[in-house]
């Protein structure tokens, strides 16, 4: 498959880079509404944390996955429900270099076992596959580039990556959810 055209919209790209390492099989109707590095006043992007939003179903394959697949997860560090969403957070600490490569839109620096498990999550052959492969090992593909943004070669070299880091506002969860244990019952 070849690059004809560059995407130049902004997609989210914790769903594209980290929720892949979650090791969470395609094919299953119940999959993020989306995924996000932060959640304002809960958690910041240093803190490693995949934060994916799920709509609450009530159907049997969404209560099976949640229960076998989520509620199980061993990176699984926090669940909230939340009005007609859940919410499970996953611990990336144990990744700090990956993540930090990540965050810092150096998806090329990210070790190779990494790679390889992003790429795997993707069919070979689709479209998504190709851009994500150039993204992550840009070398592949830096006069390529070049061509589709009439810029030079070694522009694009000294640059080093194909792919703009992640926008932290846009990968920001901005749910508020009421703190229980702060909260005073009036008699």
């Amino acid at each position: 498959m070849v690059i004809n055209t560059l995407y130049v919209k902004y997609f989210q790209k914790s769903k594209i880079f980290l929720y892949p390492l979650l090791g969470i099989k395609r094919g299953s109707s119940v999959v993020p509404t989306e995924t996000y590095i932060s959640w304002e006043g809960k958690y910041s992007p240093e803190d490693a944390k995949l934060i994916c939003a799920y709509s609450t179903r009530e159907d049997s394959e969404y209560k099976i996955f949640e229960a076998n697949i989520l509620l199980k997860h061993n990176r699984l560090h926090d669940y909230t429900i939340f009005d007609t969403q859940s919410i499970f957070v996953f611990d990336f600490s144990d990744m700090k270099d990956d993540w930090n490569n990540f965050i810092n839109g150096k998806y090329s620096k990210m070790k190779q076992s990494t790679k390889t498990k992003i790429l795997d999550f993707f069919e070979r052959y689709s479209g998504n596959y190709i851009y994500i492969s150039s993204y992550l090992h840009p070398e592949n593909w830096f006069e390529r580039y070049a061509e589709l943004l009439a810029v030079e070669k070694s522009f694009l070299e000294d640059v080093g990556e194909l792919c703009n880091i992640p926008d932290l506002e846009k990968e920001n969860l901005l749910i508020q959810v009421a703190d229980l244990e702060n909260i005073t019952i009036l008699n």
